[in-house]
């Protein structure tokens, strides 16, 4: 499912890791940046000192400074962007292309110009999930006698246990971007993760978060138990049929770090309706749900209508002749 997430030897885990860095780092990042505010949407953009934000990357209003951070905000870890502009354009021009009912405004250079690398806040979780399945095995075997076809049906107590260790489980910390967006656009690298420095923020924008790790954590849980509870019953072999009593995955020895993961935001009103696209900024992994132009599949549908009834009116004809 994601790279990431894929169990691995406890002794792999970075036992130094931290949430915030040393004082003088986070005193450079109250220093050295500058918040602002969406008037529109509410969304709260982080930018260097030095850089003037005008317009929101979620809806494209402008935006207005509204003071400093604290060091609280200050990231352990950043991962740096791979994909410079010219090319996560060059992406998203070929993705275009391989959709025919876009809105010519969605493809405009104008348009593309948009595109905004944003550092994601997101919450990297460490643990060992403690995970237990148990139920009812069945196996079905059905044979003929005479005239008679028997079937016999055997019960089994199945139970499977394990103690999964994780590493690097990733929760958006951001209220406005979409869980699912974010899911969509992984894995990332994580053994490329960096010190924070302030140098990686030079170009871009950042999102302050506003999810906590607390309140992601129903999300990471949800995340672990599928996982485990997948691996647990794909050991369930050699029989007809598994039913489910009990099947629970319990988080234990929960760390997590604070860290910013790069993105390319591209945001498009169509109709009244806002539609957001992702791209990883480390891989190019694109996502995001497409509009649909009206006029151009309404012309397809007649295009292809009018081909129908031509080949209708030929096939009639050669079946006259």
């Amino acid at each position: 499912m994601y790279q990431e997430m894929e169990w691995q030897a406890q002794a792999q885990a970075d036992v130094d890791a931290q949430t915030l860095e040393n004082e003088q780092d986070t005193k450079a990042f109250e220093a050295g940046t500058r918040l602002y505010t969406c008037q529109n949407c509410g969304a709260q953009i982080i930018a260097e000192a030095e850089t003037s934000a005008t317009f929101c990357y979620y809806c494209h209003a402008p935006v207005v400074l509204a003071g400093r951070l604290s060091g609280a905000y200050c990231p352990a870890y950043v991962l740096p962007f791979v994909v410079p502009r010219e090319k996560a354009i060059e992406q998203m021009q070929a993705w275009c292309k391989k959709h025919w009912f876009l809105p010519k405004s969605f493809t405009s250079e104008k348009q593309l110009e948009k595109l905004t690398g944003v550092y994601v806040p997101f919450w990297l979780f460490d643990c060992d999930a403690d995970a237990h399945i148990q139920g009812i095995g069945k196996k079905v075997r059905t044979w003929r006698e005479g005239d008679y076809e028997v079937t016999e049906t055997e019960e089994w107590f199945v139970e499977r246990g394990a103690v999964f260790p994780f590493s690097k489980v990733p929760a958006d910390g951001a209220q406005k971007i979409e869980d699912a967006l974010m899911d969509a656009i992984e894995p990332f690298g994580f053994q490329q993760l960096k010190p924070f420095s302030m140098q990686y923020l030079s170009g871009f924008m950042a999102q302050k978060y506003d999810h906590n790790h607390k309140e992601v954590l129903p999300h990471v849980q949800q995340r672990v138990e599928q996982k485990c509870i997948q691996i647990l019953r794909s050991s369930v072999i050699g029989y007809s049929a598994f039913i489910p009593s009990e099947q629970r995955a319990v988080m234990q020895h929960i760390r997590h770090d604070y860290v910013l993961l790069p993105v390319w935001f591209l945001h498009y009103t169509y109709r009244g309706k806002s539609y957001q696209f992702a791209m990883n900024g480390q891989s190019g992994r694109l996502a995001g749900t497409p509009p649909l132009s009206i006029a151009k599949a309404l012309l397809a549908s007649a295009i292809g209508a009018v081909l129908v009834f031509l080949l209708v009116l030929l096939l009639g004809g050669w079946i006259f002749l």
